[in-house]
Formats: C-alpha cells, structure tokens, sequence
C-alpha cells in the first residue's frame, strides 16, 4: 500500500487502526456511562437499564476486539522483526523473545492484564467501587497506548513529557470519539420513552461538556506532540509525516463544524415547545454524530498510518 509515497504495511495499519478504536470505543462507553448516561438518566430507571445494558454491550464489543487485535499486532511485529511465518516465529521463540525482550512486549503484556481487569470489573460491577475500577482499568488501557508509539522513543525529560502529553491526547480521543456511540444510542433508546424531552436534553449538555474538555485537551497535546515529532513548519508541509498530520487535523477541524452545529444550534432546539420541531432537531443531531463518528474513524486511520513513519523531525535535522 503507498499513501504519501510512503510504503505501507496494509495489515499493520488496519490491525492498529482497529485496536485503536476498539480501545478508544471501550474507555469512551464507561466514561460516558459515568460523567453522562447515569447523572442524566438517574430520574428514569426504566430508560437507563436499556442504556446501561448498550453500553455493557458496547464495552464488551470493544474489548474483545481490543485484545483479538492488540495479540495480532504482536504477531505481525513479531514476523515482520524475525522474517519468519506465524508458526516459526512461535516454535523458534522469535515470539517469546518480542514478548520478552521488548518494550513493546512488555506494554503489550501489562495492556493485556488491564483488559483482563476491566472484564473482572464489568463482570462484577454492580457496585459503585467496581465501575470506578471499571473506570480506571479502561482509561489506563488507552493511555497505555503511548508506549507503544514515537513518544516512548522520544529521550531524557522531553520523553516524559511527550508521554504525559500523548497519554492525555488519548484519554481525550476516547471520551470525545468513543462517547459519539453511546450518545447515539442513548438518544436511540429515549426515542420510545414519552416525556423524555428533559432528559435527552439534560444528556446532550452533559456530553457537549464533556466534548468541550475533551477538545480543549486534544488541543493543547496535540500542539505539544506536533512541537516535539515535527519540530517546524518546514517538517510540517515537506514531509510525509507532516502531511499526513495536516490530513489528521483537517478532518479534526471538520469534526469540531459538527460539533459545533450540534451544540450551538441543534441542542437549543431542543427546548422548542413544538414536538416535531424537537422531534427534528433530534433527528438531525442523531445524523451529525453519525457523521462525527465516520469523521472520527478517518482519523483512527490516519493515527494507524502515522504510527509507521518516521516523525518529521528526524528528517529535518
């Protein structure tokens, strides 16, 4: 595959960009069930037992395919590092000595043990301490992220830094992109329950919220992790990697014209005295986020090419 004129390993790339979505999709569902679904839905059991069963499901979903994914992203590495098939490099110990000998083995093995900890939560969490654990465990497996990447590369105090900062810009993904899904399904399931006008609304506000930290601190790491991997304006516009960030920002930018509709004209409709006007808006923000999750999913893809580059400051040196 060549995008940028850069050569591509197709499955790498969609193995990453999976995982990275499966992940963010996982975290995203238990922080919105928490600072979203459960302050706003309180007053309606019946309406939140529906939610909180979507999203169970959608955090199960996202973690199978989180650890289905993240054991193909070793293997392939793994073959790609020996030169070997599958089953060589598992029977001459290519795999045990990635696994082993390797930061990215030893990420790769503590981000397993936490999606093993979020399953024992989800399983158990019936109380309010197992869906805090729940929390926790979910929010670490995507920070975790960030050492498998460029900023686990990056040297001395300026490594810390660039770790803290890609940690935080991945916290910020999940809960902005992995919320979209179960706002949608929120909003789905109070289509059927009457007399749910204050709630939808109450929810909405919630998540814009919610998005607006999210997009403040995406923001703000974003620029320190372009300062540190581009390093110029230069790095930025004459190479590949550069290139690409700018596609990844484009595509953010279009998200936040979204985001933005859905806030500041959509959710005041929402107060309109007219049913079909409230009916419409709802419809309407209903597409968006749709439209947002799509945008959302462009930019995982990106995220999965621009973690096989090398950063554009190495070039510009």
């Amino acid at each position: 595959m060549s995008w940028f004129g850069a050569e591509i390993d197709g499955l790498m790339f969609a193995t990453r960009t999976v995982h990275f979505t499966a992940s963010a999709i996982t975290a995203g569902a238990l922080i919105f069930r928490g600072v979203v679904a459960e302050p706003a839905l309180r007053v309606a059991p019946h309406a939140n037992a529906l939610v909180e069963r979507q999203l169970r499901g959608a955090a199960w979903i996202g973690i199978a395919v989180a650890v289905v994914s993240g054991l193909t992203w070793v293997l392939l590495l793994t073959m790609s590092l020996s030169g070997e098939g599958l089953g060589e490099a598992v029977i001459s110990g290519a795999l045990r000595d990635v696994l082993d000998l390797t930061q990215f083995g030893w990420v790769s093995q503590v981000r397993l043990a936490l999606a093993i900890m979020l399953s024992i939560c989800l399983a158990f969490d019936r109380s309010e301490l197992w869906r805090l654990l729940a929390l926790g465990a979910a929010a670490s497996l995507v920070a975790s992220i960030a050492w498998t990447g460029h900023a686990a590369s990056t040297p001395s105090a300026l490594g810390y830094l660039h770790l803290a900062s890609d940690a935080l810009h991945l916290i910020a993904a999940a809960a902005w992109f992995g919320g979209l899904i179960p706002l949608v399904l929120l909003l789905r399931a109070l289509r059927y329950h009457r007399g749910c006008s204050s709630l939808k609304l109450d929810a909405v506000r919630r998540f814009s919220a919610l998005a607006i930290i999210s997009v403040a601190t995406l923001t703000l790491s974003g620029f320190v992790n372009s300062w540190i991997l581009v390093g110029s304006f230069r790095g930025l516009v004459m190479t590949d990697y550069g290139q690409l960030l700018m596609l990844k920002l484009g595509l953010f930018a279009v998200m936040l014209v979204f985001a933005a509709i859905n806030r500041l004209v959509l959710t005041p409709q929402l107060t309109l005295p007219s049913d079909e006007a409230r009916q419409g808006a709802l419809h309407a923000l209903s597409r968006n986020t749709l439209i947002e999750i799509a945008l959302g999913l462009s930019i995982f893809a990106v995220v999965g090419v621009l973690g096989t580059q090398h950063p554009a400051a190495h070039f510009m040196k």
